[in-house]
């Protein structure tokens, strides 16, 4: 399998975060919302997308920031 060149690297890491982010939360918001009822996955996944289009460009602009936070109060 062909992999993708590291110059995308942090591309990649802001796609996987929000991706693994959002549908972590998005299923923990919903089952919050309405219980583990019998029509909870295709409320989830009604969530999911929405969530994501969310989380995508909030972690590309976010992570800078959290990088240098992190710069700052390490050594």
């Amino acid at each position: 399998m062909p992999k993708i060149p590291r110059r995308h690297a942090g591309l990649l890491l802001a796609f996987f975060t929000s991706l693994l982010m959002s549908c972590l939360m998005s299923l923990v918001v919903t089952v919050r919302h309405v219980g583990f009822v019998a029509d909870v996955w295709p409320l989830w996944f009604e969530a999911f997308p929405v969530a994501f289009v969310v989380a995508f460009p909030t972690v590309l602009v976010v992570l800078p920031l959290a990088r240098r936070l992190v710069e700052q109060v390490t050594e």
